[in-house]
């Protein structure tokens, strides 16, 4: 019994790196956005002083990386326009 194997070329797509960075950042947000509401979401559910304590630090900590991929994501001009509105109540908090 003979086997034949076919082997499919499909050419390659070139890789745009701005698009890459793009894709990624948007991913970040998506995912830091989801990481402040899990932060705001344990701050409201907690009423150890210590637990309170340590939510303040994780929101912080998340609107800071919040704030930084923005400013990445403004550099390679990524920005949906939903982010790029000054009225947002996420710039609120950060500004």
């Amino acid at each position: 019994m003979k086997i034949c194997f076919k082997q499919t070329t499909y050419p390659r797509q070139p890789v745009n790196q701005k698009e890459l960075q793009r894709n990624s950042i948007l991913a970040d947000l998506d995912k830091t956005r989801l990481a402040l509401e899990d932060a705001y979401a344990g701050f409201d559910n907690v009423t150890d002083p210590d637990l309170i304590d340590c939510y303040i630090y994780e929101v912080n900590s998340v609107l800071k990386r919040y704030k930084f991929l923005l400013e990445q994501a403004a550099k390679i001009n990524s920005l949906p326009e939903e982010e790029s509105c000054p009225e947002s109540p996420i710039n609120a908090l950060i500004g």
